[in-house]
């Protein structure tokens, strides 16, 4: 019996989780790889040494927050802000590296796995490419993650029937920008408040860090989860859903592993709403 549920368990993951056909993949006339790494792995450096070479090659740093699994560093530049200023599209705007003191690794958030997914169809592979090959010339060469999703499933991607969609965004907080704005500059443990446009931010919040230990029970090396985003536009602060974002963010988690962390999607809701409260 336990083995048939696990058949039948392995059956609605494939049936549902939104993978994409075997189709090679062509965005903007150059075709595009048909698995996507999520993350780019590099040779270690320190946070500072870090901050150093994203300046280098162009890139804004906007933030470090240090957790339990590393420090994340917060990057960005005038062609991610552009391609991500669009109604719902801001959390593409700024990209991640988790300096993993732990595995003496950099683990870089690929910018065309992840603006894939958040862009959908005003996904603009040429500014994803191009952060992608600045960071590969800034931290010499980068190695495939063994977290991977099929390119072409990753605009609907969704972890299995009954679990949300990016679009399925939580709403934490109404109010005018200005207002939800100062609310996340002034809760404790901001890292940042990113400027899309005058009515578009994206803030990068701390939560309770009991909420936060999920990181390191479901796995520490994709710890550049961390901070939340959260998007405050149209008189609304929204994040990404809890369910979808960890699930993307841990492609390789099976619904055994999601379910030791049941409890951790509504504490996350519930910490960011009392920010934006």
């Amino acid at each position: 019996m336990k083995k048939f549920y696990s058949l039948l368990m392995s059956a609605l993951v494939i049936g549902f989780c939104g993978c994409a056909g075997t189709a090679p993949e062509v965005e903007a006339g150059v075709k595009v790889e048909k698995v996507v790494a999520a993350y780019k792995i590099g040779a270690y450096s320190d946070v500072d040494g870090v901050k150093a070479k994203l300046s280098s090659a162009g890139f804004e740093v906007v933030g470090t927050k240090a957790t339990d699994a590393g420090t994340t560093v917060l990057f960005t530049n005038a062609q991610m802000k552009a391609m991500a200023n669009k109604p719902s599209r801001g959390f593409a705007a700024v990209g991640r590296i988790l300096v993993d003191d732990a595995n003496k690794q950099i683990s870089v958030a690929n910018p065309i796995y992840f603006g894939k997914a958040f862009m959908q169809g005003e996904y603009d592979h040429a500014t994803a490419a191009a952060a992608l090959a600045a960071l590969e010339k800034a931290f010499g060469p980068l190695k495939d993650s063994a977290d991977k999703w099929e390119f072409a499933g990753l605009a609907g991607y969704h972890f299995m029937v009954g679990m949300p969609y990016y679009e399925e965004m939580m709403v934490v907080g109404e109010g005018s920008t200005a207002d939800l704005v100062a609310k996340a500059q002034k809760a404790k443990g901001t890292t940042a408040v990113v400027k899309l446009s005058d009515d578009r931010y994206v803030a990068f919040v701390d939560m309770d860090r009991r909420t936060n230990g999920f990181v390191k029970k479901i796995g520490a090396q994709n710890g550049q989860i961390l901070p939340w985003a959260v998007l405050i536009e149209g008189g609304q602060a929204k994040a990404l859903s809890a369910k979808y974002f960890i699930a993307i963010s841990y492609p390789l988690l099976t619904m055994n592993e999601f379910m030791t962390i049941a409890t951790v999607p509504g504490a996350i809701e519930n910490d960011l709403k009392k920010i934006f409260k």
